[in-house]
């Protein structure tokens, strides 16, 4: 009896979709004033937003041609697969299971919740305490809040049990609706708030700007809200005419939220003094309203906050979405190959999704999401995908040689300098992490390397080798 297989269900419109919608989400709303802590220039931080951009859009344009090649669910799994082999490949998709994916939806989540509050009053707090661990501190409490967020994480996870292009639909209609949002904020800013000033955009007299190493953390927080570029992929076997809609929609989705993302934090520039965006909410400033609320007010003051706290709400929602669709597609991957439990390969008889990979994406997202706090939980999630973008970047040249004569209907632009670049950056960047951050650094490898043994386990005892997708 044939293998039920994943439908190719996505049209260019709802893979654009899966780009554009897992990049904007919270980090747009709250990211700024940590980068603004860092370097105190206006300047600055808007250059470190266009960096970061521009990162992550040199990476879409090499993933480009991966996906086109390789056009299959799972993403950057098959990627390395076939330019390092299985190990390489296994410990991509563990650390995607173990910690970016799941730990990128409970982050969301928990910034879903912190935004709802602003409509809903989560009070109850039942437990909270403080562990001290090599010298930081770590927050942790349970309470009305948290159940919130794991609430919002199972109604997505029902949602994507249903066929992937109804999901793609709602994917598209939250992606529209989120942007929209955002250009509000732009234009408001930009027509009709009357303290806006271009004065604001200048560097304070007397404060010393950022260092290079401080650029570098800044731009850890801009890529954590450009990151999701490298989502979509991860789904290319449920895209139509993979050969052209994927490359597409890679440039066409970066293209949307390079320009959204500069444009947004400009007008937060004009609004506010530099002083002011250090001074919103962020991990130094927590009960402080985040840097887009206050930027809305300078056109809304009655209702600009109550207006962010709802476009972060259909952002985030978005976000969700359309990392639960994308995530759980790399386990049933892992399970078509046979490096994992084979009943994550198992498909929905009417939905043809894969229901065991989704529902465990999004339970272990869960479990989550009452574990730790938001910024907790994005500073573990960018070091760890950091390494993984650099190899399957590199990937690109490794299969050039490899596989010289594979078909490439799409090959990335700007070859080999683009991928040359996002390669020495990411290396950079870690690099940097590793010395400004070594708590984050630390437990990012403890997490990569703890699935190493059952690497071993799954080709002792499990794995009999499976149909790919």
């Amino acid at each position: 009896m044939k293998r039920p297989e994943l439908v190719r269900g996505l049209g260019l419109g709802a893979t654009t979709a899966l780009v554009i919608g897992p990049i904007i989400g919270t980090g747009i709303f709250l990211k700024t004033a940590n980068m603004a802590q860092a370097l105190g220039s206006p300047g600055l931080v808007l250059l470190a937003w266009v960096a970061a951009g521009l990162l992550s859009l040199a990476g879409a344009l090499s993933y480009g041609e991966l996906g086109a090649m390789l056009p299959m669910a799972g993403g950057e799994y098959v990627y390395l697969r076939a330019a390092y082999g299985e190990l390489a490949a296994f410990a991509f998709g563990w650390m995607r299971m173990a910690i970016a994916s799941s730990g990128s939806i409970a982050s969301s989540a928990a910034a879903f919740a912190l935004f709802l509050s602003g409509f809903v009053r989560f009070d109850t707090v039942w437990a909270a305490r403080d562990f001290r661990w090599l010298g930081q501190t770590v927050h942790w409490q349970i309470g009305s809040q948290q159940l919130a967020a794991v609430g919002v994480i199972l109604f997505f996870t029902a949602l994507n049990c249903l066929r992937a292009a109804f999901g793609g639909g709602v994917q598209a209609a939250l992606s529209s609706a989120k942007v929209a949002a955002i250009g509000v904020i732009i234009v408001g800013v930009f027509l009709f708030a009357p303290d806006a000033s271009w004065s604001h955009l200048r560097a304070p007299a007397g404060v010393t700007t950022g260092t290079l190493s401080a650029f570098g953390a800044a731009m850890i927080s801009a890529l954590w809200a450009y990151d999701g570029w490298n989502n979509m992929p991860m789904a290319a076997g449920e895209v139509r005419d993979p050969g052209r809609n994927i490359p597409r929609a890679l440039i066409l989705g970066m293209a949307v939220v390079l320009s959204v993302y500069v444009l947004v934090n400009f007008a937060y520039c004009l609004a506010l003094p530099i002083s002011q965006i250090a001074a919103c909410g962020s991990s130094l400033h927590a009960s402080a309203l985040p840097v887009g609320a206050r930027a809305a007010q300078s056109f809304l003051p009655r209702y600009g906050a109550k207006f962010v706290a709802l476009a972060a709400l259909l952002s985030t929602a978005g976000g969700i979405h359309a990392s639960i669709l994308t995530s759980a597609r790399v386990p049933y991957a892992m399970a078509r190959d046979g490096l994992f439990f084979s009943r994550f390969a198992t498909l929905g008889e009417k939905s043809a999704t894969p229901i065991v990979s989704i529902i465990f994406t999004g339970g272990w997202a869960a479990v989550l999401a009452l574990s730790a706090t938001f910024d907790q939980l994005t500073d573990s999630v960018i070091f760890a995908e950091m390494i993984f973008y650099a190899a399957t970047t590199a990937g690109v040249f490794v299969l050039r040689r490899k596989a010289p004569q594979a078909p490439r209907p799409y090959r990335t632009l700007g070859y080999p300098i683009i991928p040359g670049l996002f390669v020495i950056v990411a290396l950079w960047l870690l690099v940097n992490t590793v010395a400004t951050s070594r708590l984050l650094s630390l437990v990012g490898l403890a997490l990569i390397a703890a699935g190493l043994p059952l690497y071993i386990l799954m080709r002792r005892n499990c794995i009999r080798p499976a149909a790919r997708a």
